[in-house]
């Protein structure tokens, strides 16, 4: 049992966090780069006497042999081709591209925004909304979970609204908020906030009870326990279920620019995906996930500066 709950060296962390992102990766690269793996379609090369084979087109490999079957039989040319995957997978190597050619093409529309633009304004949307939304469910959930009769007036209400979707205040945010980013902002506020509640509610409830009755028999009131022994006490675990609660506002971002939106990353990756630009929407995916993951490595080591007291911060 001793050896199962051993420590993880640095080294190891870093080797076996290296291959969560590798394995995936060399799985891409195989489906990508391996015809017989998968490489469901034909990209056609040379049409031959196939009038409705068009150039650089993809067909089924089924529609393809027939097709080249028939000219055979025929005695006609038959079209030629490769294996490709869907137009919808694009490899490895397409979509390192896109990550940098993104941010170096112009918008195909005179007036739309470029594409770091339309990142800016989802990164400022998603943090605005998050503010919003921890302003209200940090202190509301931590009374929660410090006063019963707060709790019983409250989260009843909270349990029953979290249950409601938040898209589908999309249209009544937008007749009261207007089209701009208003809307936006209260979809992932109404998204999150909720949650928030709930969840820091119960991590302050997890608070160590002797701790608190340790404070009263120092002679602390009800007042000066809830400042000075239970928010330091559940704040570390606070600070990780905000951490968690951040991707949740990045998944309602994606709905909530749904909502007449002519800008942000969703609409950029609506407008690359009419087009078929699937590598430029990969691109846009990927690059939500590296901005994720920045800003949860940024925030973990600044828990760790913040509660150096806690144990196991780091």
């Amino acid at each position: 049992m001793s050896y199962v709950a051993r420590e993880l060296t640095q080294k190891h962390k870093f080797l076996l966090g290296f291959g969560s992102f590798l394995i995936p990766i060399l799985i891409w690269c195989a489906v990508s780069y391996l015809p017989f793996i998968w490489h469901p379609q034909v990209q056609i090369t040379d049409s031959g006497s196939t009038s409705f084979l068009q150039v650089d087109s993809r067909v089924s490999r089924e529609v393809y042999y027939a097709e080249a079957q028939l000219a055979v039989d025929q005695g006609l040319p038959p079209p030629r081709g490769i294996l490709v995957n869907p137009i919808y997978l694009p490899a490895p190597d397409e979509v390192a591209t896109a990550l940098v050619t993104a941010f170096t093409t112009p918008p195909a529309q005179a007036n739309a925004p470029w594409f770091h633009e339309s990142l800016w304004h989802s990164i400022k949307l998603v943090f605005t909304a998050f503010f919003i939304s921890s302003l209200i469910g940090i202190p509301l959930g931590i009374l929660c979970g410090f006063s019963h009769k707060i709790s019983q007036l409250t989260e009843p209400f909270v349990e029953f609204f979290r249950y409601l979707p938040a898209p589908a205040f999309g249209a009544l945010a937008v007749a009261i908020l207007g089209i701009n980013d208003a809307p936006k902002i209260a979809i992932i506020v109404i998204g999150t906030l909720f949650q928030q509640i709930l969840i820091i509610a119960n991590t302050t409830r997890l608070v160590d009870r002797s701790l608190i009755e340790a404070g009263f028999t120092l002679g602390t009131n009800k007042i000066k326990s809830l400042f000075y022994v239970v928010i330091p006490a559940a704040l570390p675990e606070i600070y990780r279920n905000l951490r968690v609660l951040l991707g949740w506002a990045w998944t309602y971002l994606i709905v909530a620019e749904l909502i007449g939106s002519t800008s942000g990353i969703t609409w950029f990756i609506t407008q690359q995906a009419r087009y078929q630009n699937f590598d430029n929407v990969f691109a846009a995916i990927l690059i939500i996930g590296l901005i994720g993951l920045i800003c949860d490595v940024i925030l973990m080591k600044l828990g760790q500066h913040l509660f150096k007291w806690k144990t196991g911060a780091r």
